[in-house]
């Protein structure tokens, strides 16, 4: 099975999948004209995708504080026998431990992510934090908390998380980040590496890798998430605005610039590839699926409409020429938003 294939692939040890994925960030229920909820639009979604072969679902315990875990234990109580590989995530919540890595609170937040999912063990659990504690205090008690729960088969498969920081940062601290990942990585030996990815992530090395070849020597499964950027490299401009990646409303006037610069490189992609529905989508989805062939590919969605996109735009692969104008557009746009936010004070943006 090659990048290039969609056919299952081999994430790691344990866990075979279809290679595009849903990152399952469940909304609050409201009600549209029509009486639909976010929730039932949501859980259609999930419907469809498995309908269009979906297999693999990614969410975290840090979603609503569980939310979307038991929006999601919800569709699993109502198909119990779907063959799918569920990828949670521990870190973010502390609760009333000391830390979120402390004592046995990771096996807790397991226990109670099981009991959201509906499900008797968890195919990949993520470490979804760089932060052990002073002097990563917690990080021995993480990594034999993990490792036990593998054992035991409660999960089937340790994550950790790539190198990460808000897409404005330096690139001393993007360094800094690559560092401190692989110092965690040798200690953590994770079966897999959960890490956004897509056209705004600037490239890191990892032992004079970029992290494609780093994870393919090392022999572990990616998981690649935000792949369209929240909609962004779909040229649904408005779609930054109305995430949880744009800055502040009354810093929004900062982004007309840079959102210009954005359509215009996205234009040199139309003007290449074509403007038919899901055209952009295509691209920004297919350039990470063809990444490597460890690869699974998570994207986001609201509803039905977003889901059948994703799924019936990928077409045939792109071709190594075509694969390079991509990366040489997407290059362009790193650089704009870079230097769009080293002029502004937009720091925290995320995409």
């Amino acid at each position: 099975m090659s990048a290039y294939d969609l056919g299952v692939r081999h994430l790691c040890r344990g866990i075979l999948t279809h290679p595009l994925g849903l990152h399952c960030d469940a909304p609050i229920a409201q009600s549209d004209a029509s009486g639909s909820t976010s929730i039932n639009r949501f859980l259609d979604g999930l419907q469809h995708a498995v309908e269009r072969g979906a297999t693999f679902f990614d969410t975290s315990d840090a979603y609503g504080c569980g939310h979307s875990e038991r929006v999601i234990g919800r569709f699993l109580r109502a198909y119990p026998d779907l063959p799918l590989q569920l990828s949670s995530k521990v870190g973010q919540l502390r609760g009333s431990a000391e830390h979120p890595y402390a004592g046995r609170h990771i096996h807790h937040q397991l226990e109670q992510t099981m009991d959201n999912l509906y499900i008797e063990q968890l195919d990949l659990y993520t470490l979804d934090s760089f932060d052990f504690g002073p002097g990563d205090r917690y990080l021995g008690n993480a990594i034999d908390m993990m490792r036990t729960l593998r054992e035991v088969e409660s999960i089937k498969a340790i994550g950790m998380r790539g190198p990460f920081t808000n897409y404005a940062a330096s690139a001393e601290e993007w360094t800094a980040q690559a560092e401190r990942f692989l110092y965690l990585f040798r200690l953590i030996k994770p079966d897999v590496v959960w890490t956004h990815f897509n056209a705004f992530a600037p490239a890191v090395s990892l032992e004079g890798d970029d992290l494609f070849s780093f994870a393919a020597r090392h022999g572990v499964g990616l998981v690649l998430a935000a792949p369209l950027a929240h909609g962004v490299l779909t040229g649904k401009a408005t779609a930054w605005t109305q995430t949880r990646a744009m800055v502040t409303s009354s810093r929004t006037a900062l982004m007309s610039p840079l959102m210009e610069q954005i359509n215009e490189g996205l234009q040199i992609l139309r003007d290449r590839f074509g403007d038919g529905p899901g055209s952009l989508t295509r691209l920004a989805l297919r350039s990470a699926l063809q990444r490597g062939d460890q690869c699974v590919v998570v994207a986001g969605f609201s509803d039905r409409a977003q889901v059948e996109e994703n799924y019936s735009c990928l077409g045939n692969p792109l071709t190594p020429l075509e694969l390079r104008i991509i990366d040489e557009v997407y290059a362009g746009l790193r650089s704009h938003l870079q230097q769009a936010t080293t002029c502004s004070p937009i720091r925290e943006l995320q995409v």
